[in-house]
């Protein structure tokens, strides 16, 4: 076995290494439906370490609280599933991992779980980056389909995380 994960996220993630290191970027991941994907995808790349700093694993809400400095209103008022708190997830894991740039994903993979609101599919980024006003925020929801199987929505959403982390103009 040459790579642990499909070929199409280890040819995003190596890109993402590669650009970020001649940026002299080092990046973060702030990842909750995800479960480590895109850290796991970043560590692929041999060499990554000169890029890749750490990843948050925050499933629960406790854990965005806890380690990321989430605020109970905002997940009480907007849901874990939200561009409200996803922002907040990469806020936090810029600040607490002192990096260049941090993507945060949070969303509902499936099967169960979803609510008319956020059905199943609906993954949720956000991009903070040191430096940069908190009126720049990149965020945005995608709605990968409620037909997808959970690897799916999964694995789309470590590709849309990945080109997140790509410095601007590179892609």
């Amino acid at each position: 076995m040459k790579n642990l994960l499909p070929p199409e996220l280890v040819t995003l993630a190596t890109t993402v290494i590669e650009k970020n290191r001649a940026a002299g970027r080092r990046i973060t991941v702030a990842e909750s439906c995800t479960g480590g994907l895109v850290a796991a995808a970043l560590t692929e790349v041999p060499g990554s370490s000169d890029v890749f700093d750490c990843g948050f694993n925050t499933y629960s809400n406790e854990a965005k609280q806890r380690m990321l400095g989430v605020s109970n209103d905002l997940l009480d008022t907007f849901g874990a599933v939200s561009i409200a708190v996803a922002w907040e997830m990469a806020k936090g894991a810029l600040e607490r991992s002192e990096c260049d740039v941090a993507v945060a994903i949070t969303g509902v993979a499936g099967p169960g779980g979803g609510t008319e609101k956020k059905p199943v599919g609906t993954v949720v980024f956000a991009k903070a980056e040191k430096g940069k006003s908190t009126d720049d925020v990149v965020a945005d929801r995608k709605m990968f389909g409620d037909d997808k199987s959970r690897a799916d929505i999964r694995c789309q959403a470590v590709l849309v995380a990945l080109e997140l982390l790509l410095p601007e103009g590179s892609a």
